[in-house]
């Protein structure tokens, strides 16, 4: 019998054999989402986006003659340079003249107000830290497909005056707004903020329909006693929410509840109302997919309207240091997107983002965590077609005069 010498060329040892098996794979690039993606960008207009560099040339006078991209105007306007500007939510157009919401899809809301705040104050500085660093975004997301500058208008309508030592004027303030922007028909996107203005918001729109209307909230606590140290603190708005008569109790779903914050005094009220509550451990047993399933069928059943309560501090505290009350814990930066994502494909009447507290922020994480909530939804909102289904439901719009002006403020012209 011939001996056949071993071939020492090639090695036979088993992670060998894998690294062939992968060299002289080909994978379906096709199925890939970074793909798909690359091959969906070309089918997004960019006729807004050339329009925002005319406004720019316009505002901002034309640039130096040693600048090659004409582009570039004098005097920084719109979304670059990310470092300049004066900021509003991703450098959209900024209505001073609040009348003016009516002409966009969704119009952002600040409001500034951390009185109920029972532990760590400085909420009302998160408007202003959600919007500096929101200029970091572009209105584009290569994952979804989505350029919210060419598909949908948003504006900025700047923030509610809210009075810093008397909650119940604030509420009063806030709802207000609320009401004049949801009557508008534009999508009310409210920044906090303190978790108490959940109540002022909900009342806000709830009083422009005769409409049900159920809760979607994103939290490790249950927010649902109701009072704290005696007055409507941001511990008890979903208590005061489920008294009006159109968003009924048994559509409140809570999402990622759980922990050692969670006072008794809520829990009893959650049981005697029969509201919905999903704890952190039930997601992470029953997964993303179909703990969204659950709370939109839960907050669905029977209402015509869902609203979107993010409370920043559902998400692990290692990731959003910047809160008044932080618990660990929590979801997940992607587990706490692809939920809101999930809710929002559904549609939303209005959403808030709150508890963000500059102040104890480190890096700007928490208010960048809270900026991407926010486009998120907003994309979310777009990719599915329902931005804008709540118009159908305003039934008993709102008319709050305004005052009489005319002329420029801080102005010589005549």
């Amino acid at each position: 019998m011939l001996f056949t010498p071993p071939d020492r060329t090639r090695s036979h040892h088993p992670s060998d054999l894998r690294r062939d098996a992968r060299r002289f794979h080909h994978p379906d690039l096709t199925r890939l989402q970074g793909w798909k993606s690359m091959k969906a960008e070309a089918d997004i207009p960019e006729g807004s986006w050339d329009e925002e560099r005319r406004w720019a040339l316009r505002m901002g006078l034309t640039g130096a003659d040693s600048i090659e991209d004409k582009s570039i105007p004098t005097f920084a306007r719109g979304e670059l340079p990310h470092y300049a500007g004066i900021n509003t939510f991703l450098k959209a157009p900024y209505a001073e003249d609040v009348t003016e919401v009516k002409d966009y899809d969704a119009t952002v809301l600040g409001i500034p107000f951390d009185g109920g705040t029972t532990y760590r104050p400085g909420t009302r500085f998160g408007p202003q830290g959600v919007r500096k660093i929101s200029a970091l975004y572009t209105p584009y997301n290569y994952e979804m497909g989505i350029d919210l500058r060419e598909q949908m208008t948003l504006c900025d309508a700047g923030d509610v005056f809210t009075i810093p030592a008397n909650i119940e004027k604030s509420f009063d303030q806030i709802s207000r707004a609320v009401s004049h922007v949801f009557s508008s028909g534009s999508l009310p996107v409210m920044i906090g903020g303190d978790h108490s203005i959940g109540f002022p918001c909900v009342r806000g729109i709830a009083g422009c329909t005769s409409k049900k209307i159920g809760i979607v909230h994103f939290d490790r606590h249950a927010d649902i006693q109701e009072k704290d140290l005696d007055e409507r603190m941001h511990t008890t708005p979903w208590f005061h929410s489920t008294n009006l008569p159109n968003v009924p109790a048994r559509n409140l779903v809570q999402v990622g509840i759980g922990g050692w914050q969670v006072p008794r005094e809520a829990v009893k009220v959650a049981r005697e109302r029969e509201t919905n509550i999903i704890t952190m451990s039930d997601m992470e047993r029953m997964g993303v997919d179909r703990t969204a399933e659950m709370a939109l069928e839960m907050a669905w059943d029977g209402v015509d309207m869902v609203y979107m309560s993010f409370d920043i501090d559902s998400i692990d505290c290692g990731f959003v240091p910047g809160t008044g009350w932080p618990e660990p814990g929590g979801f997940l930066p992607r587990e706490a997107l692809s939920l809101a994502s999930k809710v929002a494909a559904e549609g939303i009447c209005g959403m808030e983002l709150v508890e963000v507290s500059p102040p104890y922020d480190t890096s700007d994480i928490t208010a960048l965590m809270g900026t991407r909530v926010i486009v998120d939804v907003l994309g979310s909102l777009v990719a599915s077609g329902r931005l804008g289904a709540h118009k159908a439901h305003i039934d008993k719009p709102v008319t709050i005069p305004h005052g009489d002006f005319e002329g420029k403020r801080w102005s010589n012209a005549t």
